[in-house]
């Protein structure tokens, strides 16, 4: 979960994140604040990637163990292990294979004032849900079993591996919501299915962080981060389809936007 506090949240066929998002995170702020050093100092995409991974690698473990009160805190060793060394893998193969998309992902400020307040909303939200598992520690609050806390992970690992598949096959994920010059409509692979797969991704983490660390309070937060998250993606569909060409018809051949069936 921590590719997504650096360089998301995505918007799904549209230069844009992990909400999560992306933009609604501490990272997002603290990139807020680098990014000026980083030009100023004439930083390539390499050095800013390298920096806004380990400055994110701190902060996220900070977010997990400051709460805690204590660096005994398994599930969050092995949280840390899961995301970290994914997030790792996927700045190093962008950074070698296509570091304009790298540099996407580091464009945090919206355009879209829809989105702007959306991020303003959920900010707290995202940031209660991965503190809550520190303090539900601290005072023993759940008793997750063990068998629930491994499954989670799984699931983290995978919505994470979809995410990079979404990255992957889609050069034009950016993290703010935008068209730019010579975007193209991406509609195979996962897009075939749904027209916003990076955000199944991110609900599978989301939604399955809570139990991976251990904490049934820290769901409340990112079960309230769905509406947002819904709002999210209808305007950034008011977007796409005012803007991104051949977007209409394709919104007519793949009818579902994020669980086939359902919606």
């Amino acid at each position: 979960m921590f590719e997504y506090l650096i360089f998301s949240v995505k918007l799904p066929h549209v230069s844009r994140l992990d909400w999560a998002y992306k933009n609604n995170s501490l990272i997002t702020r603290v990139g807020k604040l680098f990014t000026p050093y980083a030009r100023k100092l004439g930083m390539d995409i390499k050095l800013k990637a390298i920096l806004f991974y380990l400055v994110g690698a701190v902060v996220f473990a900070a977010l997990l163990f400051i709460p805690a009160g204590t660096l005994d805190f398994w599930q969050a060793w092995l949280y840390m292990t899961i995301v970290l060394v994914p997030a790792a893998f996927v700045v190093l193969y962008f950074l070698k294979n296509d570091p304009a998309f790298l540099g996407r992902r580091m464009k945090m400020k919206e355009k879209e004032r829809g989105q702007q307040l959306i991020i303003k909303l959920g900010t707290p939200l995202f940031l209660a849900g991965f503190l809550l598992p520190g303090l539900d520690r601290r005072f023993g609050w759940s008793n997750v079993p063990l068998e629930a806390v491994l499954a989670a992970q799984a699931i983290v690992f995978i919505g994470y591996l979809l995410i990079f598949w979404v990255f992957k096959i889609n050069s034009w994920a950016g993290r703010t919501i935008e068209v730019v010059k010579g975007q193209k409509l991406i509609s195979t692979g996962p897009y075939s299915v749904v027209r916003h797969p990076m955000y199944v991704g991110f609900l599978a983490m989301y939604l399955s962080t809570p139990f991976a660390l251990g904490s049934y309070v820290a769901l409340v937060p990112f079960v309230l981060c769905i509406p947002l998250l819904v709002a999210r993606i209808r305007n950034e569909e008011k977007v796409l389809n005012s803007k991104l060409s051949g977007y209409k018809e394709y919104c007519k051949k793949v009818k579902w936007r994020l669980v086939p069936n359902i919606w």
